[in-house]
């Protein structure tokens, strides 16, 4: 899917808040608000590469993440309503009522690193994108999380506290347009060992299919 989306990307006043937006994938409830009212908007987003681990102490991971990352954590929380598709996953996490983010992605289920290609699309109506989706493909599930994010260099480090599945962590490596996924998954591997992640405790798949196993 890489190339698939060329549109131009709307401009922001605030260059830290365009690379701050380009790393974290979202804008927080009470941010730039101006930029989100009353508009719908796609971005092109790079690829990652990333995995998801079980987290055997979150305590220690949450020490060791912040003493790898660039800025302070940030606690996100997020509900992400799936939906029915043919192929990928198609999700819609909600913000704040009006701000939330329709994404669809492409992965390989399996447990190593893995490239994600994604297509992006903010909106300041929510509810009502979820009520268009509802009706045309189905609800799947609904993932409720609350999310802290660090950041280390090109990396968001997600820890993750998911309702009825217990605590999880994320790695997504956002890659540059010059850089191979073999790149990507040298950088993963890396934060891997940093933050004390075995093999035996990465995990196939969303959060959603692993809610549907239980």
């Amino acid at each position: 899917m890489q190339g698939i989306l060329k549109v131009k990307e709307l401009g922001h006043p605030n260059p830290r808040v365009c690379e701050n937006h380009r790393l974290t994938g979202h804008h927080y409830p009470g941010e730039n608000r101006d930029f989100l009212a009353n508009r719908s908007r796609i971005d092109p987003m790079p690829a990652n590469i990333e995995i998801k681990a079980r987290a055997r102490t979150f305590d220690d991971l949450r020490r060791r993440a912040e003493g790898l990352s660039d800025t302070p954590a940030q606690v996100i929380p997020q509900e992400d309503t799936f939906f029915y598709t043919t192929k990928g996953r198609l999700k819609l996490r909600q913000l704040a009522p009006d701000v939330g983010q329709l994404v669809y992605y492409e992965r390989t289920d399996a447990s190593g690193p893995k490239r994600s290609d994604y297509i992006l699309v903010e909106t300041s109506e929510p509810s009502a994108i979820k009520a268009a989706l509802t009706a045309a493909l189905g609800v799947r599930g609904v993932i409720r999380k609350r999310r802290t994010l660090y950041l280390v260099g090109q990396t968001r480090v997600h820890l993750d506290e998911v309702e009825g599945l217990g605590e999880f962590m994320e790695l997504e490596v956002v890659l540059r347009p010059e850089q191979s996924d073999a790149e990507g998954q040298d950088i993963a591997q890396d934060l891997m060992t940093r933050l004390g992640v075995r093999k035996e405790d990465l995990v196939e798949g969303a959060y959603m299919d692993i809610l549907e196993g239980k």
